[in-house]
Order: C-alpha cells, then sequence, then structure tokens
C-alpha cells in the first residue's frame, strides 16, 4: 500500500512539474525608440531591447523549441525609459515597465504589465556597488534593471 502511494505521488509530482513548464518558441521584444525625446536616453537605451531578449533567453536556453512553444512578446514602455533618464529623477525613482504577452499559436495564455524598479532591481547589484552614488545611466544600474526584468518574465511563465 505504501509502495503505490509513493508511485502515485511521485506520478503526480513529476507530471504537475512538465505541464508546468512551457516550451518556448520566440521571444519578442520591442522598444520605440523613435518616440524617447531625451537624446541621451535613446542613445544610452539603443540595445535595450536586444540586451533584454537575450537575457529572457539565456534563462530559457533549456526550454527553447524552434518547432512549437509559447511566444514571449514584450513591448517596453518608451515614456518610463524616457523619463527616468533624466538627471532630475534619481535612481529611486527609475522604472523599467513593459507590457508582456505570451501566446501559443492563436490562443492567450497570458497578458500582463511587469513593471520593475529598484528594489527588484537592488539583489542584482555587484557586491561592492556604492548606492551612494548609483545614478540611473550607470551600467551597473542598467544591467540590474535588465536581470530583474528577465528574472520576472521568467519566473511569471509558468504561473
Amino acid at each position: 500500500m505504501n509502495r503505490f502511494i509513493l508511485s502515485a505521488a511521485a506520478v503526480l509530482i513529476s507530471t504537475a512539474a512538465f505541464a508546468a513548464e512551457y516550451k518556448v518558441k520566440e521571444i519578442d521584444v520591442s522598444l520605440d525608440l523613435s518616440a524617447v525625446t531625451n537624446p541621451a536616453a535613446a542613445l544610452r537605451f539603443a540595445t535595450t531591447a536586444d540586451d533584454l531578449k537575450n537575457a529572457i533567453a539565456a534563462r530559457l536556453l533549456d526550454r527553447a523549441d524552434p518547432d512549437e512553444g509559447v511566444t514571449i512578446d514584450i513591448n517596453l514602455s518608451e515614456v518610463e525609459l524616457s523619463n527616468t533618464y533624466s538627471d532630475l529623477i534619481g535612481a529611486a525613482d527609475t522604472r523599467l515597465v513593459g507590457d508582456v504577452k505570451v501566446t501559443d499559436g492563436p490562443s492567450l495564455k497570458g497578458e500582463y504589465e511587469l513593471s520593475v524598479d529598484i528594489n527588484q532591481a537592488k539583489v542584482f547589484f555587484p557586491a561592492t556597488i556604492d548606492m551612494t552614488t548609483l545614478t540611473a545611466s550607470s551600467n551597473e544600474f542598467y544591467q540590474s534593471m535588465i536581470t530583474a526584468f528577465a528574472d520576472a518574465v521568467v519566473v511569471r511563465l509558468d504561473k
């Protein structure tokens, strides 16, 4: 009897684990840089779409399937990026915001707005970073925001 219960539990656990993970066919990240009015911000964020796409893809490498799976489509909010680059707004006010849509062919699997701020990004800062001198335009800040956003997309993918 105990062997049967353990076997049944193992089957249920393995089935649940398998069902929870979507294969990923495609990742598309867009950012309309023509809408960014701050020239310095436009230059800084020129590679953001590619950087985010690569960060997400790196986390989903073992789940990539070019023939079948879901498509992750992210439209980053250019207004948030442009505004947060301004020197008048500190790093504490900076957010990376985007609309995330997960589809499987014609069916929608999930759609949500994702916002990442410095509080979520802090865990990805190098241990040696001086928070008192950190600015929204620093490379460490930028990389941490991209990493935090990518992690949040992957964590939410199977929910």
